[in-house]
């Protein structure tokens, strides 16, 4: 599956830029640097071969039982059952037991365990399936070794040299370890070697005799075919002790396991400590500190002001602060911790003085009120409107794109172009605007703004004088618009993020490869926007390579050649291009592995794409980092995030850190009020079309709007790997149900929102069955149960990434379909939202994206500003009081008279805003009944979408057609509605005089709605 890295399939990037040829490069070497440990190890591994084994030896690990007696209960496949409780096992070695089952001619079989008395271990009912050989069972890990050490030795074991290696689990994460070994001169042992025995904390040992040989070379395995054989050449070791750690081999060693010495010195002080202030806000910053062990954290002391000084840690070389005094001098200094407590010097102090108190701007804080009568407009802002072409960049794919020949640079579209087009917006009726990540991005195709970077900086390519973030922020505001901005907290572009980590790769200015690196330039900082004034033609500063080996490494082979030639016949070397295998990251800020299951743990914790380095998210230092950059954006008063990728994130992550702090930030700038609107909805990325995500419960949209249901432990890590188990095994049926969107028969309820996560969600199943109106709406229906309030579902057809049914093009069912589609978004539960040029049936079943490989110009990324050219002034919601060029075509277009006038009758009928529905007592298709009750407002509507309906058991009273103005009065229970065709509907609406006034026709007819 491609998904969200995939979908968008942006070209790797390099540290300055890349030629057509060099995409194909990167993925050998990334292919070779995959697979070549493996092949290498296996090939190394079969000196032997033996006819399949017609037994197995199981080994179960009891620590984690601790029950007084253990049993197997098992079957060959195709054979029977033992009789229960089974067979019982014997001692093994310690916290092991074991048992040698006959398999006949099976070469599989499956098991279960148990204590004899009742209390069994199957997998969580899927049973253990096995093959033949020895093999573990732990913690229901499946693995092929022999952990007490029995496997099949050497040919060579007599008296004479010896050797102990000691192997570090920290990076691999395997919970077992096997060590395939063979002396100089003699055999390898069997595959997959012995098992090797826990020696302390993030340690495995095994000693192995060498007989007369001095000299050995190992490999290791996890059981399951994950090798690590030191990138094919195998580890070379020699007698005595021996340490294995992060690819380092270090001879002669001291026994990591011995009582270690206390650690007594001190980081070094942090240098490069440097304050800025804007307004009352600062960004205080500085270089990494070096220990011996390693840098835990920072101590940043801030002195000034008159409320004396204040001491903080943090994980992160970035600290932010707001709501100082103004006008007034402060001083930071920081001191680096380490994880024995040791504290350095205090750096030499930098001080900024802060301005003048902002003066709160119209637009400075959030609009508030309820999410839910917003309808949303979403835009790709570098592809929406042009205000200012010196921002325009096309990047080094400018041309092999084809972007160039047009003139159609990736960034084109900016905020000035934006606040431009605001009336445009505001005049199809729209009062909220989704844009795309506005953080500063790294890549060679990062228009789209999910490469983020600098996570702390906008993006100067999306800025101009006089049109900054903030001015857009202010300037919706002005026009009563909302901007809800799109979040990443996942990941971050593949060259890490500034102030958390960036990758260092090998790199060399020879005869080949000079034209690819820019000459290291400290004075220069990267921003997107800015050439390079030595080069005058590269937007890159050669921060991100090293020919030199850099302090620290742990990338395997820094600089060797890999035996690889690029397509113009250069050299390949290894380290020359980050990923998640590489070691280029830290595995305390970065996840370490690709995804494998799209709907396993694996999800959660592994790169999507090569683009997209994963974040740790269970990390301190990484929540601090993604916490401190995303509340200055709350800061500035949007009014809500739109989270891309939240399902690759643990919803205990979400409950426990990401969401509280947003809205505890809001609370602490804004008020509780402003808090309670502000609206956050995730991107839960479900395609398949049923209600859970293919009967995984984690990985399903409606699963991330409830809060936890019981409590983890404090190590995140931990409790998200318990959540996922927990939630797995109470599986479908036993989720949270929900009657927040359903009416009680006519009457509305007050929904219970107590066990809300604080996550709405992307309405995925809707988007997915959008081919069919129809289908769309009885599949939204039977999901609403599981979502906690699907009232505040964020409902499209189609957007930046698929159309219905995951297609890779832009809707193209046709006007009429389209039509009835809107009809159905704008009566129906849920918050209706339109992707840019919609309305227009704009680029309709093109490609969506393609990357760089053809001109943006063809897909469904196109450029819009063409269409909204000219002037345009609305004088309220959906209603354009002039308009001239050509927008005022624009404007003309049938589901442009569609979207405005369903944008005024929801406006007008406060039941298809907030209310909650039933098809109780209905009956057609796509009609239902609506109610919203609150205060003094009590507004009540039965709608019909292109399909004629009846209504049973409703109040009697008089109803009004917000289309047409009809009027029917119904004194026995029962009103029915002639089909008003494919696009058009019916809205009456319960006319209970005073405030609760049914509006009548709201609106002049259209090509539709009439």
């Amino acid at each position: 599956m491609d998904r969200e890295a995939a979908r968008r399939r942006p070209l790797r990037r390099s540290p300055r830029r890349r030629s057509p040829l060099l995409a194909v490069l990167a993925v050998v070497a990334g292919l070779v640097a995959t697979l070549l440990p493996a092949l290498t190890a296996r090939a190394t591994a079969t000196t032997t071969v033996s006819a399949a084994p017609t037994s197995a030896t199981v080994y179960y690990w009891t620590a984690g039982t601790n029950w007084s007696a253990y049993y197997l209960h098992w079957a060959a496949t195709g054979g029977g059952w033992t009789t229960v409780p089974g067979t019982r096992l014997t001692a093994a070695c310690t916290d092991w037991v074991k048992l040698t089952v006959d398999l006949g001619t099976a070469a599989t079989w499956q098991a279960t365990f148990n204590n004899g008395s009742g209390t069994w271990d199957n997998n969580g009912g899927a049973n253990y399936q096995l093959g033949t050989g020895a093999v573990t069972v732990k913690n229901g890990v499946v693995a092929h070794s022999d952990p007490c050490g029995s496997g099949t030795p050497p040919p060579t074991p007599q008296p004479g040299n010896a050797a102990t290696v000691w192997y570090a689990t920290a990076t691999v994460g395997w919970s077992t370890v096997n060590l395939h070994w063979a002396p100089t001169g003699g055999a390898w042992t069997t595959s997959p070697g012995v098992g090797m025995e826990a020696a302390c904390a993030g340690w495995v040992k095994k000693s192995v005799s060498l007989g007369t040989a001095t000299a050995w070379q190992a490999t290791f395995n996890n059981g399951n075919g994950v090798w690590d054989n030191n990138n094919g050449v195998n580890y070379q070791l020699g007698s005595g002790n021996s340490t294995v750690k992060d690819r380092t081999v270090t001879a002669t060693a001291v026994d990591p396991c011995a009582a270690a010495v206390p650690d007594t010195t001190a980081p070094t002080a942090p240098t490069g400590v440097a304050a800025t202030a804007t307004g009352t806000a600062t960004v205080l910053t500085w270089n990494p500190a070096t220990d011996n062990v390693g840098v835990t954290g920072y101590q940043i002391t801030r002195t000034g002001g008159t409320k004396g000084s204040s001491v903080t840690d943090t994980g992160s070389t970035v600290y932010s602060q707001s709501g100082l005094e103004p006008t007034t001098a402060y001083c930071w200094t920081a001191r680096a911790r380490d994880a024995a407590g040791n504290l350095s010097a205090a750096s030499a102090a930098s001080c900024a003085t802060t301005g003048p108190a902002e003066p709160t701007p119209a637009g400075g804080t959030p609009l508030g009120g309820d999410p839910r009568k917003d309808p949303i407009y979403f835009v790709l802002t570098a592809r929406f409107n042009d205000g200012d072409s010196s921002n325009n960049r096309g990047g080094s794919q400018d041309v092999k794109s084809g972007n160039a020949a047009g003139n159609d640079p990736m960034f084109r579209g900016d905020f000035k172009g934006l606040v431009q087009k605001l009336d445009y917006v505001k005049g199809l009726g729209f009062s909220a605007i989704w844009i795309t990540p506005v953080v500063l991005n790294r890549s060679d195709y990062d228009y789209h703004g999910y490469h983020g970077y600098d996570f702390y900086r906008v993006d100067p390519r999306l800025e101009s004088a006089g049109a900054s973030y903030q001015d857009l922020i202010n300037a919706a505001h002005a026009k009563g618009i909302k901007i809800y901005q799109d979040v990443v907290y996942n990941h971050s572009s593949r060259w890490g993020a500034k102030g958390l980590f960036t990758p260092t790769v090998y790199g060399v200015r020879d005869s080949q490869w000079s034209w690819y690196y820019d000459a290291p330039n400290t004075g220069f900082e990267y921003d997107g926007l800015t050439v390079d004034p030595v080069s005058g033609k590269s937007y890159y500063n050669g921060d991100l390579w090293s020919t030199a080996e850099p302090s620290g490494n742990t990338c395997l082979n820094w600089g060797k050649p890999t035996g690889a030639k690029s397509p113009e016949g250069y050299t390949i070397y290894n380290c020359q291009w980050p990923g998640a295998t590489t070691g280029m990251f830290p595995k305390a800020l970065y996840h370490q592995c690709w995804i494998g299951n799209w709907e396993g743990e694996d999800s959660r914790s592994c790169w999507l794409h090569e683009d997209l380095a994963d974040f740790n998210t269970e990390s301190p230092v990484v929540q601090q980092y993604l916490i401190g950059a995303y509340d200055k954006y709350i800061d500035m008063g949007v009014d809500g995030f739109r989270i891309d990728t939240a399902v690759h994130i643990p919803r205990v992550t979400w409950n426990r850190r990401f969401l509280p702090a947003i809205y505890e930030e809001v609370g602490r700038k804004f008020g509780a009020a402003k808090a309670a609107d502000f609206f956050v909805f995730g991107e839960v990325g479900a395609f398949v079309n049923d209600k859970w995500n293919r009967g995984s419960v984690n990985h399903s949209a409606q699963f991330f709007t409830w809060k936890e249901r019981r409590e983890y432990t404090s190590d995140d890590v931990q409790a998200a790997l318990d959540q996922f188990t927990y939630e797995n095994a109470m599986g479908t049926a036993n989720q949270p149900v929900s009657s927040n969107a359903f009416l009680n028969g006519n009457a509305y309820h007050a929904p219970d929102r107590s066990q809300f996560s604080g996550m709405n969600i992307i309405d995925m199943r809707m988007h997915m069955n959008f081919g069919d109106a129809s289908n769309a709406f009885n599949n939204g229906k039977d999901s609403d149960d599981s979502t906690n309030d699907p009232t505040y579902n964020v409902v499209y057809v189609d957007s930046h990434d698929f159309g219905p049914n995951k297609s890779s093009t832009r809707y193209a069912g046709g006007t009429d379909a389209w039509a009835e589609n809107m009809a159905l978004m704008w009566t129906f539960r849920g918050i209706p939202t339109l992707y840019y040029g919609s309305e227009i049936e704009f680029q309709a079943g093109k490609q969506i994206d393609c990357g760089p490989t053809c001109p943006l110009a063809t897909t469904g990324r196109a450029y819009y500003g063409d269409k909204v050219a000219g002037e345009v002034t609305a004088g309220d919601f959906s209603v354009v009081s002039s308009a001239s060029g050509a927008v005022a075509t624009t404007l003309q277009q049938p589901l442009v008279k569609q979207v405005q006038r369903l944008n005024q009758i929801r406006r007008a009928v406060p039941a298809l805003q907030l209310g909650q529905y039933s098809t109780q007592g209905v009956t057609g298709d796509m009609a239902f009944k609506r109610r919203y009750t609150s205060g003094g407002v009590d507004s009540f509507a039965l709608v019909a979408v292109t399909n004629a309906a009846s209504y049973t058991g409703i109040p009697n009273g008089t109803y009004r057609d917000a289309v047409t103005g009809d009027v029917k009065v119904v004194s026995n229970g029962m009103l029915s509605v002639a089909a008003p065709g494919r696009g058009n509907l019916r809205v009456y609406v319960l006319d209970l005089g005073g405030s609760n006034a049914a509006p009548g026709k709201v609106g002049t007819d259209g090509p539709y709605l009439r």
